[in-house]
């Protein structure tokens, strides 16, 4: 209902009285599907935004007095401007031009006719996001007379949150060092987390695997392969009974396999999984090869290989796959993989807010209705909304 004006001695009927009881309740409601310019039949009434792309509401010199107000309201996925007509100052807490969301609203206060405050109100405080955590890799082992196993994989792990404006840390696991001195295990890699947490990878045995997200892999057939946990990786194998031919380390999407005299390989290393936040599919979480003193065993993708009568190899950075075990009699196993965090948000949802990071992620906001943008961190940081 517009301001109404009533003259000296006029005599109010019960239906208009009403009708202005009810419009301090809920006010008059005009829908606008294009970009509009308040009218002064506007005061005291609701202006509610309908727009598929940006649009503009431009508030006119000249038509208000002060202490008249108009609500606006934008419930359209185009982004709406607030003008100032020629001749009108505005002020608001986001500059002369402020922006409505979807969802957004706010109030034109004017203090003259030709000067306004626009006051924000209905402003998103949460986002809804999707998130990866992947932890460091274990490196893999080395066993002085015989050889070394592979490291098991960091945990893999997704999930969605809604979280609020704060800031949340966002803590990179990194890999796990390979074995390097007289039959020494492979260290485990340390956890990733935001929100959650995606434990390390347990490191190769020089004897015996380690537990973790994945379990290391054993070096001889008689001994234990570590185990992985639930949700995050599987276990190592073990190997031979000469322990020539190690266990390969557990993986996201797999055990690790077992070495055997016939034929003379390292155990494999457990499968990698997928994810694509990125917007390209990507592995992680593999586990590292078994060592041999013939052929070592095969990683899982992007972890490191056994070593064929050589030292294990790396682990690349940033996938959380396990170190290869040493495939000599006095070598070293390969270092496990740092992990990575990813998270990401549809990106109509993270308009009206403001994120900042720390830790240097890649950042990237596609085009599309439905796209998401993503924050891929390689080393710790933070994510901030505001």
């Amino acid at each position: 209902m517009a301001k109404q004006t009533f003259t000296s001695g006029q005599t109010l009927l019960a239906s208009q009285m009403t009708d202005l009881q009810t419009n301090d309740f809920n006010w008059s409601v005009s829908t606008q599907t294009a970009n509009y310019t308040l009218q002064a039949a506007d005061k005291g009434t609701r202006e509610v935004m309908n727009m598929s792309s940006a649009g503009t509401v431009t508030v006119p010199n000249n038509t208000f007095n002060a202490g008249d107000v108009v609500w606006l309201h934008s419930i359209g996925s185009g982004a709406i401007t607030v003008t100032a007509g020629t001749g009108l100052t505005l002020n608001s807490s986001a500059g002369t031009a402020p922006t409505l969301a979807q969802w957004e609203g706010g109030v034109v206060y004017f203090t003259s006719a030709s000067a306004a405050i626009f006051f924000r109100g209905g402003s998103k405080s949460t986002l809804s996001v999707d998130y990866l955590l992947v932890g460091g890799g274990g490196g893999g082992g080395r066993r002085d007379t015989v050889r070394g196993a592979g490291g098991g994989a960091g945990g893999f792990k997704t999930g969605s949150a809604i979280i609020g404006k704060t800031t949340y840390t966002v803590v990179v696991g990194a890999g796990g060092s390979g074995g390097a001195t007289s039959s020494a295990a492979g260290q485990s890699g340390t956890a990733s987390g935001f929100i959650n947490t995606a434990n390390g990878g347990g490191g190769g045995g020089g004897l015996r695997g380690n537990n973790g997200a994945s379990g290391g892999g054993a070096v001889f057939s008689t001994e234990t392969a570590g185990t992985g946990i639930s949700g995050e990786g599987n276990a190592g194998g073990v190997g031979d009974a000469t322990g020539n031919h190690c266990g390969g380390g557990g993986g996201a999407g797999g055990t690790g396999g077992t070495g055997g005299a016939t034929p003379s390989t390292g155990g494999a290393g457990g499968a990698a999984s997928t994810n694509d936040y990125t917007g390209s599919t990507i592995s992680y979480s593999g586990g590292g090869g078994g060592g041999s003193s013939s052929t070592g065993g095969t990683a899982g993708t992007n972890a490191g290989n056994g070593g064929s009568n050589a030292n294990g190899s790396n682990a690349n950075a940033n996938r959380g796959g396990g170190g290869g075990g040493d495939g000599t009699t006095g070598g070293s196993g390969g270092n496990g993989g740092s992990g990575e965090v990813v998270i990401r948000a549809l990106i109509s949802d993270v308009a009206g807010l403001t994120i900042t990071t720390t830790g240097s992620p890649t950042t990237n906001y596609p085009t599309g209705a439905n796209g998401y943008v993503y924050w891929q961190y390689t080393a710790t940081g933070t994510i901030t909304l505001a």
